[in-house]
């Protein structure tokens, strides 16, 4: 199974037209939305072809590959144009012995992480910052985000295979991997 990762669209059609792009290249099983997907948020501007009936759209084309969690800036009223379920605070996908703690990061993260188990992982966007590491045990990773990176970070999605999980920017170079 292959895993795709991407968190805080923020509404933009540019940048989601990319990773669905990169998505189809890689040859994914699913597609996996951290949360943030039709707004931009109070805190950020406006970001390049901000269309979030467009981003709506090419979404629901893959909602039978999409596993996705609510971000903070996601609400019940984009549940109701997205096509597939998006309002959970998390979701756990079973790979292998063990659990992938999908969430926003807004409520779960580094810093207060979850009921998990040894060698399970946190997988969680909200920061805009990619993170790949291992802290009490647990692997810590964050995607980073497509369309508003932050601290420097280039725009980039993760993919998970094989018990690796690699960290990539939008032009394909890897920027940090990890083995779970």
């Amino acid at each position: 199974m292959k895993l795709f990762f991407i968190s805080d669209i923020h509404g933009s059609s540019y940048y989601l037209k990319k990773v669905l792009e990169i998505f189809e290249k890689e040859q994914c099983d699913y597609l996996v939305i951290l949360g943030d997907q039709l707004y931009h948020g109070a805190r950020n501007p406006l970001p390049k072809d901000y269309n979030p009936k467009a981003v709506t759209e090419m979404l629901n084309s893959y909602r039978d590959k999409v596993i996705a969690v609510r971000g903070n800036c996601d609400s019940e009223v984009d549940q109701m144009v997205i096509k597939y379920p998006t309002m959970s605070d998390y979701n756990i996908v079973l790979y292998e012995g063990k659990r992938l703690f999908l969430t926003h990061g807004h409520i779960y993260n580094r810093d207060n992480l979850p009921n998990l188990s040894s060698g399970d992982a946190i997988i969680y966007g909200h920061t805009h910052v990619p993170v790949a590491e291992k802290q009490e045990n647990i692997f810590v990773i964050n995607p980073g985000s497509i369309t508003f990176p932050k601290e420097n970070t280039p725009h980039c999605y993760g993919i998970f295979k094989e018990n690796i999980f690699t960290i990539k920017t939008l032009e394909g170079e890897v920027y940090k991997e990890i083995e779970l």
